[in-house]
């Protein structure tokens, strides 16, 4: 039987979520993956046998399938697990526009489609959400919600007037909490877990001395609180300085790479001996030029397929390309620092996470950019193989989903299938044949 395909808008038409058991649901088919080569976290394996039952893997090697189950031969096809975003925004952008009036119901779970249409099984919401987070957050996790899993901090904890600024970024008064002291920050951290939220997200920067940077007292407070909940803290930073205030505060994770300075040695040993965790998002720092530098990628069906009208025209606009290239050295630098640290990191065997900030500003293209990050962790040294685990198996790791994020036998069927290996070309991760989500076919190719 041929493996079927789908185009990326009926993936967006509104297909239901598979459900491993909730109450009244119809159990996913019995699908038996045959001649699959996998991603096993260090090589491509197999070819093997994958059964997809009630929404779980069971990886059969030569064994005997159960009577009735759908056979799909996937020779010369690779299967890699659903991707895991640990950083990214959803339902604050909405076309070529941002703002508080996207985040809808409608919105939310559009961009969760979007999502797992581009192979991406679970996205944390680090900041920005509404309170209707709360609500979609937990429809998510029954399996009521379509899309990706959606997993998030809720609105986020900054200072008065500091990070992220409310202005440019039209920004209401309940997308990001603004505790004025130490108390404070601590009763904000203890009302959200109080609603319901998977990590608590805390902004550091000062946005190169534009607004008020957290102090140390603020973040110690975020950080007692959330750890006596059983929660970890998530810190956005920029520069060096205030990745060593937010290790030192003992927050879990840097929510973005260093990126004025090289990460020195004594910093490295901190956050080893920590056990501080790592999200590069080196894209969120190219999206600013990447489209400018060359306007034809906008013909690029896979990154296409994420744009709206207004978007594309937007980035095909020759006074918009002008004036993103005026202003891109410093983006530009940002990249490759960020690049040089993420090897740094890694190779000193700090855990690395995988993130993007898709969804932050419409230029941070959600699914796309996912991609793309892949294709930048190669570029600064890590093997596709290494890029692949953080963005699977670590990232699980990192957020707490035990029960996926691998190919491995009693882990959910979150797998995405793909033409052409990704070990030997990262960049064949875009080359989607189907997605599978809790073992029924959701997506299928991006045309």
């Amino acid at each position: 039987m041929r493996l079927a395909r789908r185009s990326f808008a009926l993936a967006l038409a509104g297909l239901p979520l598979a459900r491993l058991n909730p109450s009244g649901a119809q159990a996913a088919p019995s699908i038996l993956l045959d001649n699959v080569r996998y991603f096993d976290g260090r090589a491509m394996t197999g070819p093997a046998r994958l059964l997809m039952m009630d929404g779980i893997i069971r990886v059969l090697g030569s064994g005997v399938a159960p009577d009735g189950a759908q056979r799909v031969d996937l020779t010369g096809r690779y299967v890699i697990p659903a991707l895991i975003a640990a950083h990214s925004h959803i339902g604050h952008t909405s076309g070529d526009t941002s703002g508080r009036q996207y985040y809808t119901r409608e919105n939310v779970e559009a961009q969760l489609r979007r999502y797992q249409a581009f192979g991406i099984g679970a996205a944390a919401s680090l900041g920005l959400n509404a309170p209707l987070f709360h609500e979609l957050r937990a429809e998510s996790r029954a399996g009521r919600l379509s899309g990706a899993l959606l997993l998030g901090a809720g609105p986020g904890l900054g200072m008065p007037q500091g990070a992220p600024p409310a202005g440019p970024m039209n920004l209401a008064d309940d997308q990001v909490i603004r505790p004025v002291d130490p108390a404070a920050m601590r009763q904000g951290v203890n009302d959200l877990a109080d609603k319901g939220i998977d990590l608590v997200k805390i902004w550091i920067d000062g946005l190169g001395d534009t607004v008020p940077q957290m102090t140390p007292e603020m973040a110690r407070a975020a950080v007692e609180a959330a750890h006596a909940r059983g929660l970890k803290v998530a810190a956005h930073i920029h520069d060096l300085s205030q990745a060593r205030l937010a290790v030192e505060a003992g927050v879990d994770i840097l929510a973005h790479g260093i990126r004025d300075k090289e990460i020195d040695d004594g910093l490295l040993a901190l956050m080893r001996d920590r056990g501080t965790w790592y999200i590069p998002t080196i894209q969120i720092d190219e999206a600013e030029y990447i489209y400018a530098d060359d306007p034809t990628i906008t013909q690029d069906p896979f990154l296409r397929a994420a744009l709206s009208t207004g978007m594309i025209a937007r980035l095909q606009d020759p006074a918009w390309r002008a004036a993103q290239l005026g202003r891109a050295a410093p983006r530009r630098s940002d990249v490759r620092i960020n690049k040089l640290n993420l090897k740094r990191v890694h190779d000193g065997g700090i855990a690395v996470a995988f993130g993007t900030d898709s969804g932050g500003t419409p230029l941070r293209v959600q699914g796309f950019a996912e991609h793309r990050e892949l294709e930048l962790m190669v570029e600064a040294g890590l093997t596709p193989a290494q890029t692949l685990d953080i963005a699977t198996a670590r990232s699980a790791q990192l957020l707490g989903l035990t029960d996926r994020g691998s190919v491995r036998d009693g882990l959910r069927a979150d797998l995405v299938v793909l033409e052409a290996d990704p070990v030997a070309n990262i960049r064949n991760t875009r080359r989607i044949a189907c997605v599978y989500q809790a073992g029924r076919e959701v997506a299928g190719a991006i045309t």
